[in-house]
């Protein structure tokens, strides 16, 4: 707690005069007004409130304050950033954020105080260096690690000469699993300065289970809600597929590795006589060849992501509505968000964490 009264009378009428003063910069002023309400008993909560501004915010000022008094106040975030590192600590600097990949700001302006003997007061000082450094923030992409680039590159040869050597009544969709959880996915959003905003979470952690199927050239679906996804449920799709496409000479349905997808059931139900439905395999570990996955990443944008249902039931039609009804008709603007755009992802082309 920091004890009022801590100011001489010369000095308080120095802090006074410039909280006062219309002449000197915003910021000059704001610090001076802040020790001048600490001096007065004011807690640094509540000078924050008055200033809008953040309590860490007001201690760090009155921190730098009773190490060089009054004139730490324009040494303090009046003169810009890049004054107060000279090139060598920028260099310093960038060296280190390059090899520890700090997660935070606050992680940053740990290390410069630390390490260069130098204090940030706010977060937006300390991004405005970052930016003047080269330094981004970036969210690492996910890849599997067990990545093939060879099998990539094969696949996606292979999966082109298809589609250039389909028949008029071939077809080709793409097949998958998902398993949405009844619960909200909090997400950011733009809303006004201040607001303050909040969703209510679900209590239950129901699962639905959906094995489907998209076509992509028109958007049409096969979608079965079932208790498990396993052979059984794996012919039923392939069965629900077949009676969708009564005329087509040849279904061809591309799908992940999965134990199920190769069980003795479904290898049985294939050789039956009049099957017309061909399974092709995506590499191990190469969900993104797959765009039935970015359509579930599209069913959750518009199904979990901010919008709360009350009960599962609610959960599970707006599920199954999206992936039934909304998917075909919509198909126009969802395409792109599931297309076979498909590309390699090669480790090299990373620098993988650890």
């Amino acid at each position: 707690m920091i004890r009022a009264g801590f100011l001489d009378e010369r000095t308080r009428d120095e802090l006074i005069e410039l909280a006062r003063s219309g002449s000197v910069k915003h910021g000059l002023a704001r610090r001076a007004n802040a020790s001048v309400l600490l001096d007065r008993g004011l807690s640094c909560v509540a000078v924050a409130e008055v200033l809008l501004l953040d309590d860490d915010t007001v201690r760090t000022w009155h921190k730098l304050y009773e190490q060089a008094g009054i004139q730490s106040l324009p040494e303090f975030g009046y003169r810009g950033g890049v004054a107060r590192l000279d090139d060598a600590k920028q260099e310093r600097l960038r060296t280190w954020i390059t090899e520890a990949l700090p997660r935070t700001t606050r992680e940053v302006g740990a290390w410069i105080e630390a390490e260069l003997g130098v204090i940030y007061d706010t977060r937006s000082g300390l991004v405005k260096l970052l930016h003047r450094l080269g330094m981004e923030h970036h969210r690492p992409q996910a890849i599997a690690r067990k990545l093939d680039p060879a099998k990539q590159v094969a696949f996606i040869a292979f999966y082109t000469a298809l589609l250039n050597g389909l028949q008029g009544d071939d077809v080709v969709l793409f097949a998958d699993a998902v398993h949405p959880l009844h619960e909200v996915r909090p997400m950011g959003c733009w809303a006004p300065a201040g607001t303050k905003l909040a969703i209510q979470q679900t209590s239950g952690r129901d699962r639905l289970n959906v094995h489907g199927a998209v076509d992509l050239e028109t958007g049409r679906t096969c979608m079965l809600e079932t208790a498990s996804v396993d052979a059984l449920s794996t012919i039923r799709l392939l069965s629900a597929i077949s009676a969708a496409y009564p005329k087509k000479r040849l279904i061809h349905v591309f799908l992940d590795n999965a134990r199920y997808h190769h069980a003795k059931l479904v290898t049985a139900w294939l050789a039956e006589p009049g099957c017309r439905i061909r399974l092709l395999f995506v590499p191990t570990y190469c969900p993104h060849l797959n765009p039935i996955e970015r359509l579930w990443g599209q069913m959750h944008k518009h199904v979990t992501h901010n919008r709360c249902h009350a009960r599962f039931a609610d959960f599970k039609a707006a599920v199954l509505t999206f992936l039934r009804i909304d998917t075909p008709k919509r198909w126009r603007t969802l395409c792109d968000k599931a297309s076979d755009n498909f590309r390699v992802i090669l480790p090299q082309n990373f620098r993988v964490m650890a």
